[in-house]
C-alpha cells in the first residue's frame, strides 16, 4: 500500500452540511426546516438534541477556513441551507442568507480552496412540508426556483443538486427515523420521483444561467452482494441493488426506471401515476459529474435480509469493507463511462477524546481512510475516472437522529466551548494531501 501516488491534479477535500454544522438556526431570518420540526419532537433524536449548536460554523466560519487552509485542502464541499435563502421555501431571497455564503466563498477563494456547493442536504423549509413536501410535485418547481436564485448570486463552479435522495426516501419516508418522520412505502416512492425531478429541473436551470459551471447529483451507493452462494441470495441481491442503486442511477443516466424495481414499487403505491410525460427527459438531463458517497456494502441472504460479514463501526449500519468502494467505482466506470466521478463523502465515526495537550488519537479512522483510499487508488488504476475525494466530515457535528454521539469529523469539536482540535486523522490526511500519495 505504501507509495501509492495519485494522479497530478487530483482534488483533495472535506465535506460538511448546513444543518449539521452551522447552528444559528433562528438567526438572520432563517426559516424553520423539517429537521427543526423533527428534532423538536421528544424521542426522535438521541437526548433530545437539535441542530443548535451544530459545530457553530455560522459564526466561526473564518476559523474553519483557516483550519482548511492549514490542512491543505483543495476543495470544500458544503451545503446551502434553503431556509436561509427562502425562509418559506418560495418568494424573494433573504439577502442575509446569500451574504453568508458569499462571505464563505470569498474566504475560500482567498485561501485557494475550491467551493463545491450542495443545493439540498435534507433541510427542506417546513412551509413546503406543510404543503405536502416531496410528495407534492410543486416542491420540485420550488426547488428549481431556489436553485436559480443561488446560481445567479454565488460564484461557484461545482454544484451538487440533491444529497442522497435515497436517504430521504428510506430514512425519512419508509422508516420514519429522519425528517419528516413518515412510515409509508407508497408515499416514499412518490417523494423519490419528485426528488429526482427536482434534480433534473435544477440541472436545466444551471444550464440556462451558468453554462460554464458543472453540476451533478450526490448519490450514496451501496454495492450489494449475496451473502451466500445460493440462487435465492443472488436474486435477493439483485433486487436490493435495484432499491439501493439502480433506482437512482438509471433515471439520471439512462432516462428510465429499472423495470424490475419499478414493478415492485408499483405494487406498493401509485408511483406510476406520478411519472408524467417528459419527466424522465428532465431527470436525465446530462450532468457533468457524479458525486459518489460510499460508506458500506450490503450483503443479503436468500430471504432478502441484510447480513453483516465484516466488522462494523460505531454506527451499526456501517460495515467496514473497503473492497466495496473499489467495486462501486469500477462498476460506474463500466455503467456510465465518460462521467467524471467525485467522491463527495467517505468516512466513519470514532470515539477518540482529547488527551494531554488536546491530542485526539483516532487510529481506527486513519486505518479506515487508508484502506479506502487504497481501494480508490486501485479503481483509478483500473480506469475509474475519479477526479477528487472529500472526507466526511471536516468537523464533528450533529449526526441526525444520533444527535452528537457519533463523531465523524477529522477535527474534534468540544461542544460546550465549540473549540476545534485537529485529530490525528486530520494531520495524517494533511500529509496525504501534501505528498499526493499514501505512504
Amino acid at each position: 500500500m505504501d507509495g501509492l501516488r495519485f494522479p497530478d491534479g487530483f482534488v483533495w477535500g472535506a465535506a460538511t452540511s448546513a444543518y449539521q454544522v452551522e447552528g444559528a438556526t433562528t438567526e438572520d431570518g432563517r426559516g424553520r426546516s423539517v429537521w427543526d420540526t423533527f428534532a423538536a419532537v421528544p424521542g426522535n433524536v438521541e437526548f433530545g438534541e437539535t441542530g443548535d449548536p451544530g459545530a457553530g460554523h455560522y459564526h466561526r466560519y473564518v476559523e474553519d477556513l483557516d483550519l482548511m487552509a492549514d490542512l491543505g485542502l483543495h476543495s470544500y464541499r458544503f451545503s446551502i441551507a434553503w431556509p436561509r435563502i427562502q425562509p418559506s421555501g418560495s418568494g424573494a431571497p433573504d439577502q442575509r442568507g446569500l451574504d453568508f455564503y458569499r462571505r464563505l466563498i470569498e474566504g475560500l477563494a482567498e485561501r485557494g480552496i475550491r467551493p463545491m456547493a450542495t443545493l439540498f442536504h435534507w433541510d427542506l423549509p417546513q412551509d413546503l412540508q406543510d404543503r405536502g413536501g416531496w410528495e407534492n410535485r410543486d416542491t420540485a418547481s420550488r426547488f428549481a426556483d431556489y436553485a436559480s436564485i443561488v446560481f445567479e448570486a454565488l460564484e461557484i463552479g461545482d454544484w451538487l443538486t440533491i444529497n442522497e435522495p435515497k436517504t430521504v426516501v428510506e430514512s425519512g419516508y419508509r422508516y420514519g427515523v429522519h425528517a419528516p418522520g413518515i412510515k409509508d412505502d407508497a408515499r416514499a416512492y412518490v417523494a423519490c420521483h419528485h426528488l429526482l425531478l427536482a434534480h433534473g429541473m435544477a440541472t436545466r436551470a444551471l444550464r440556462a444561467l451558468r453554462p460554464d459551471a458543472r453540476i451533478g447529483p450526490a448519490l450514496n451507493l451501496h454495492p450489494t452482494y449475496p451473502a451466500d452462494d445460493t440462487a435465492e441470495a443472488r436474486e435477493a441481491a439483485r433486487h436490493r441493488d435495484g432499491l439501493e442503486n439502480r433506482l437512482y442511477l438509471d433515471p439520471i443516466f439512462k432516462g428510465r426506471y429499472p423495470e424490475d424495481t419499478l414493478d415492485w414499487l408499483a405494487a406498493r403505491g401509485p408511483i406510476r401515476d406520478h411519472i408524467l410525460d417528459g419527466d424522465l427527459a428532465i431527470i436525465s438531463t446530462p450532468v457533468d459529474l457524479l458525486g459518489v458517497q460510499y460508506y458500506t456494502p450490503v450483503f443479503v441472504d436468500g430471504a432478502g435480509e441484510r447480513v453483516f460479514l465484516h466488522s462494523r463501526a460505531q454506527a451499526e449500519w456501517l460495515e467496514i469493507y473497503p473492497e466495496g468502494f473499489h467495486d462501486i467505482l469500477v462498476r460506474l466506470r463500466d455503467d456510465i463511462p465518460g462521467v467524471p466521478l467525485v467522491v463527495t463523502e467517505n468516512g466513519m465515526p470514532a470515539l477518540g477524546q482529547p488527551g494531554p495537550g488536546g491530542r485526539v488519537r483516532d487510529d481506527d479512522r486513519i486505518a479506515f481512510l487508508r484502506d479506502h483510499l487504497a481501494a480508490m487508488h486501485r479503481a483509478i488504476e483500473e480506469g475509474a475516472r475519479v477526479e477528487g475525494y472529500h472526507v466526511w466530515s471536516l468537523l464533528d457535528n450533529f449526526e441526525w437522529a444520533e444527535g452528537y454521539g457519533q463523531r465523524f469529523g477529522i477535527v474534534y469539536v468540544d461542544y460546550p466551548t465549540l473549540r476545534r482540535h485537529p485529530k490525528d486523522s486530520a494531520l495524517w490526511y494533511r500529509d496525504v494531501i501534501k505528498n499526493g500519495e499514501l505512504r
